[in-house]
């Protein structure tokens, strides 16, 4: 017999699993939803105290009633959002008595990390911790109103009549149970575990490979046999917007499928694979954060200054600035007869864009001081996540600066980004773009997710009459340039490398 232990999300209880319980039990399995101290239904105010170490016990309560109806029983506990932090201490604690964990939506804490750590929004982690140094643990923090559970996750899916009733039965939390930090002595660690990932949430299976094959210890362990995954095309409340689909996970998931991610060593990650085009060594600088790929010149160059995406763990390596996608576009833009500058900024974590921003302009005045470049001619190219950083350059473009690229552009936070700071809005800064040139590389195969953001950004720019041009790639793939070394790939980077060298006054093949 499989017993589910499901504990939600902050502010909900076990009601929030009335549907997804009921289609559990009609497989045969035992279902059991967790109401954990203080969040019962309808505003119960929870007893002077609550904190996390007491949803831990409430976990732990359910798990030894299940050992004393039968040892037989195979227990699965499901964690979702603020729910994986008393269902990681409870695994930790119980690791004999527990078959599976599975992180519905929900990060990996780590021990001593409080949950407000993995709260998505900025904005309300703040407040948390604002509520919790004004009244002490003992503080309650209020549940969201009816437009703002929108900031805890993506509402795609939600009925309006089940978004009435989350905000009608949500309970004040107890601010102690989000800064008090997550005890683990690493038992839990031995369990395998299964990640739900919520894709219009801004989760999938691919970023998740893709930041375990960035070198990031933290993340070694995502690559175990015992790890696996699954994808639900839905926002964070499945149990409310797809209850059917997230109970067959569940059950499968207990059964030990799901994806795999590929082992360390067996298989190059996608941003080390071979650039799509062979091409012979430049000369190459490396000047703090800044490498210069130099072209055969007597007098001063244009400049290309080319920035990654991300986040990026702060642990990868190798940086991106090594990556075979950023030595090959630096290299390839060199053999055009413009300098290629690959700069190496710390957009870490979603709290991160400002200083990124920093590092960007502070690579572009290294770039434009040197005296093998022209200062007057240079373009800015954007990759992936790193889109949102053209936002400054959008807003208030200086003279010298020629042109703006963008490939595979990330040009909005995504769902699960929380509240990145407003300055770092793509579209919202073409209105006073004027005439700089923007070159915009789209692919066939993108997340859904980035596609909005991307179809968004054009239509804004349709709107205020900016100048884009779309290089299409149908068939190619986010980091086709190391995934898709296709000829309809090549001609992409030709035809766009192409067209910022022309903005920047050099004529090419």
């Amino acid at each position: 017999m499989t017993v589910f232990i499901l504990v939600s999300e902050a502010h909900t209880g076990g009601w929030i699993w009335h549907d997804v319980a009921a289609r559990l039990r009609e497989s045969g399995a035992r279902a059991r939803p967790v109401t954990l101290t203080g969040m019962g239904e309808g505003g119960a105010v929870a007893e002077p105290g609550t904190d996390l170490e007491m949803h831990v016990r409430d976990v732990l309560r359910v798990i030894d009633e299940e050992n004393d109806a039968g040892p037989a029983s195979e227990v699965v506990l499901v964690g979702h959002g603020y729910g994986i932090h008393p269902v990681a201490g409870a695994a930790d604690r119980r690791p004999e008595r527990v078959a599976r964990v599975v992180h519905l939506d929900a990060g990996i804490p780590r021990d001593g990390d409080p949950a407000l750590a993995l709260v998505p929004d900025p904005a309300v982690g703040e407040r948390l911790r604002h509520t919790a140094g004004r009244s002490g643990d003992d503080g309650l923090v209020a549940p969201p109103g009816r437009d703002g559970w929108q900031r805890w996750g993506s509402l795609d899916g939600v009925a309006e009549e089940a978004l009435a009733r989350m905000a009608r039965l949500a309970a004040p939390q107890p601010a102690g149970t989000f800064t008090q930090p997550l005890r683990l002595s690493g038992a839990g660690a031995k369990v395998p575990s299964t990640g739900v990932l919520c894709t219009s949430n801004g989760s999938t299976i691919d970023r998740v490979e893709a930041l375990a094959g960035f070198g990031d210890p933290r993340l070694r362990a995502l690559v175990d046999p015992r790890v696996t995954f699954f994808e639900l095309a839905t926002g964070h409340w499945p149990m409310l917007s797809v209850p059917a689909e997230l109970a067959g996970v569940l059950l499968r998931a207990a059964a030990g499928e799901g994806y795999r991610l590929r082992g360390a060593g067996t298989e190059l990650p996608p941003h080390l694979r071979p650039f799509l085009m062979d091409l012979p060594e430049r000369p190459r600088e490396r000047h703090g954060r800044v490498d210069l790929h130099l072209p055969d010149a007597d007098g001063p160059r244009p400049a290309v200054v080319l920035v990654h995406g991300g986040p990026v763990p702060a642990g990868a390596r190798p940086t991106p600035r090594d990556w075979s996608c950023f030595v090959g576009y630096g290299r390839y833009l060199a053999g055009l007869g413009a300098v290629g500058a690959v700069v190496d900024h710390r957009l870490h974590g979603m709290a991160d864009f400002a200083r990124a921003a920093d590092d960007v302009a502070g690579a572009v005045e290294l770039v434009r001081g040197d005296p093998r470049v022209d200062g007057d001619r240079v373009a800015l190219w954007f990759f992936s996540g790193g889109g949102l950083l053209a936002a400054d350059w959008l807003a208030a473009p200086p003279a010298w600066l020629r042109c703006v690229a963008a490939t595979y552009p990330v040009l909005a936070p995504l769902p699960n980004w929380g509240m990145v700071e407003a300055r770092f809005r793509p579209a919202a800064a073409l209105r006073t773009a004027g005439s700089l040139p923007v070159v915009l590389t789209r692919v066939g195969r993108e997340a859904p997710d980035i596609a909005a953001t991307v179809a968004d950004f054009l239509s804004a720019a349709e709107g205020c009459g900016a100048r884009v041009e779309v290089v299409d790639v149908p068939g190619g793939r986010h980091g086709f340039e190391t995934l898709d070394p296709t000829a309809e790939s090549r001609a992409a980077v030709v035809r766009a490398a192409g067209s910022v060298l022309r903005h920047l006054g050099l004529r090419t093949p």
